[in-house]
């Protein structure tokens, strides 16, 4: 069965894509950032082992996580992206392979950290969308009201965009227009089928 991992930087256009091929291939989109939202839930382990190590504070009103404020600490300290990471990862992974196994049609899989989080096994061809920095820098801080040393932060926790790239089956260059993004993923999807 095809499933297509969707990965690049952040603020590259992951989103802009899957949506494209959810509307217009009718293709399942299972996105780990949702997925990473249901394994803090309220109520859920991973949450109480947030609040144990970080106390009440991350803790909004309603009871839901407050994830600017966890985004703060862990974008600011690589030993505590990692603690997180090792709690919420294996939740990820363990979806993503149910999701896999009960696969009847091709499949997209949105996985920010597909190569960090060791996850590429769960695919069977990685889609890599990228951009400029320049262009990167200013849709993050744009999208997330980040001033410009928190989104070369958030850029910096990552892989470097030309790491994945050369590990890609395909790259989708997204620095120009949307019509031109589209017409690669078409080209994509029709190459590869």
């Amino acid at each position: 069965m095809r499933v297509i991992g969707i990965t690049g930087g952040i603020a590259m256009g992951k989103t802009t894509v899957s949506n494209y091929l959810a509307t217009t291939y009718h293709f399942p989109i299972v996105d780990a950032d949702l997925v990473a939202r249901e394994a803090v839930a309220v109520g859920s382990p991973i949450l109480s082992q947030i609040v144990d190590r970080y106390g009440s504070k991350l803790i909004r009103l309603d009871g839901t996580l407050d994830r600017s404020r966890l985004g703060a600490i862990i974008f600011a300290d690589p030993i505590e992206r990692a603690w997180l990471e090792q709690q919420i990862h294996p939740y990820v992974r363990k979806v993503f392979e149910t999701e896999r196994d009960r696969a009847t049609v091709p499949t997209v899989f949105v996985i920010p950290l597909l190569f960090e989080a060791q996850m590429t096994d769960l695919v069977t061809e990685i889609w890599v969308i990228t951009c400029s920095e320049q262009q990167q820098i200013q849709r993050l801080m744009q999208r997330e009201k980040l001033s410009l040393e928190q989104a070369k932060a958030r850029i910096q926790s990552q892989m470097p965009i030309q790491e994945k790239c050369d590990r890609a089956t395909v790259v989708l260059e997204n620095s120009t227009s949307l019509e031109a993004l589209l017409k690669q993923v078409d080209q994509a999807v029709d190459r590869l089928s």
